[in-house]
């Protein structure tokens, strides 16, 4: 039997100790570690572990202290999003591999830097890989194999929607919610992220992206909580992204990806509609369709690409949230048995980072603006703005 890998779990907030309860319950995790600078909170999620029969982890509040008292394997980095460079760093430096809870990090400049930090870690062996579960749901999964493979024929265009509700309880619940610093943003940076990313996976690299966002529902914050904005890709097609916290009383976060040959859409991590052409025949019938906005007979294959459980309307997938974050755990043990690249690197989680630094960047500036120039740095110094442009466009986006 092969021996589990031991995980320190930096962060005992609500995401790191759900990667813990992730941890535990995966054959090849051990959680050895949960470090906080809150003592109590460490202590705390520390008896949830044990309360689950299997060994307690030790508590500590410094990663560097986790380290020296324990033998880890991997580091899970659950902390605000601000502080993930450091935290990487320290875990590289000690010959650590790393799992980053999404995003990547909150700035380009700091992003860049653990982007660097990875690449002369990947030369000693180390792996790093960056949350994005999703991308391991089965539905999402056969969504982009069918983008990247051709048989959507050419992707023309996609949609992401996240319409959710936050009260503005959940934003004065912690000093860092709704802050640039710390949580990077507000509904396309934290609640909306994954639903980019997946569009970003399906239909390829992005080239350029124009955007606006407001602050409509909600005090006391710095961020936005609507977005919207048009992407266009490497590839040709156009992307629309829509996302807000302000939709009572909360609906699904949904993705659609349209291609000449086929389409799909995703809701709420199951898929909604699956349709591929089957045969050169039937699109040359369609072909002279006239006046109709669908094809005649088009019979819906979701049931027939993916099991029960991730199709709309099918069973519930048991404890889904846990779900996919333990697939994409599977990914990374794989990857560090097998010394291969895990399926999320840095370097695309760099991509789709850039992609909602860019929304950003273009909201502020009132001007489209190319993934490129963000990636490299352009816009490094474009603080955000929320709402009209018109201030940051005569100050060069300098001012809050």
């Amino acid at each position: 039997m092969t021996t589990p890998l031991k995980l320190a779990v930096v962060g005992a907030g609500v995401i790191g100790r759900h990667h813990a309860k992730v941890a535990v319950h995966h054959p090849d995790l051990q959680v050895v570690a949960l470090v906080d600078a809150i003592p109590a909170a460490a202590t705390s999620a520390a008896d949830e572990v044990e309360a689950t029969g299997v060994t307690r982890p030790i508590t500590t509040s410094t990663i560097e202290d986790a380290i020296a008292q324990t033998d880890v394997d991997v580091v899970a980095i659950c902390s605000p999003s601000g502080m993930h460079v450091q935290l990487a760093e320290a875990a590289l430096a000690a010959g650590k591999h790393v799992v980053i809870e999404k995003p990547l990090d909150t700035t380009m400049p700091r992003a860049r830097q653990i982007a660097a930090l990875v690449a002369a870690a990947r030369d000693r062996g180390l792996v790093t890989s960056v949350i994005s579960q999703h991308r391991f749901d089965p539905a999402s999964a056969v969504v982009a194999g069918a983008a990247h493979d051709g048989r959507f024929g050419t992707v023309t265009s996609g949609v992401a929607s996240v319409a959710w509700y936050r009260s503005q309880g959940y934003y004065d619940s912690g000093d860092w919610r709704g802050t640039w610093d710390l949580d990077g943003g507000g509904a396309v940076m934290n609640q909306g992220v994954h639903t980019v990313d997946l569009l970003v996976w399906a239909l390829g690299r992005p080239v350029e992206i124009s955007a606006q966002t407001a602050l409509l529902a909600h005090d006391r914050i710095e961020v936005e909580d609507t977005a919207v904005a048009t992407v266009r890709f490497a590839g040709g097609a156009l992307g629309v992204v829509h996302c807000t916290t302000a939709a009572y009383p909360g609906l699904s976060a949904r993705y659609a990806v349209y291609g000449t040959q086929g389409s799909a859409v995703v809701d709420d991590d199951r898929l909604a509609y699956f349709h591929v052409a089957p045969d050169s025949a039937t699109l040359e019938s369609a072909s002279t369709t006239a006046n109709a906005t669908a094809v005649a007979g088009a019979v819906d294959q979701k049931d027939d690409v993916v099991p029960p459980e991730h199709v709309v309307g099918g069973p519930a997938e048991p404890d889904h949230f846990a779900a996919g974050h333990a697939r994409q755990y599977t990914d990374i043990v794989d990857a560090i048995r097998q010394g291969r690249e895990p399926g999320v690197t840095v370097e695309t989680a760099l991509v789709s980072l850039a992609t909602v630094r860019g929304l950003y960047v273009s909201a502020t500036l009132g001007k489209p603006v190319r993934i490129d120039d963000v990636i490299e740095g352009a816009y490094d110094d474009v603080v955000p703005v929320v709402g009209t442009p018109t201030t940051a466009r005569a100050t060069g986006g300098a001012t809050r």
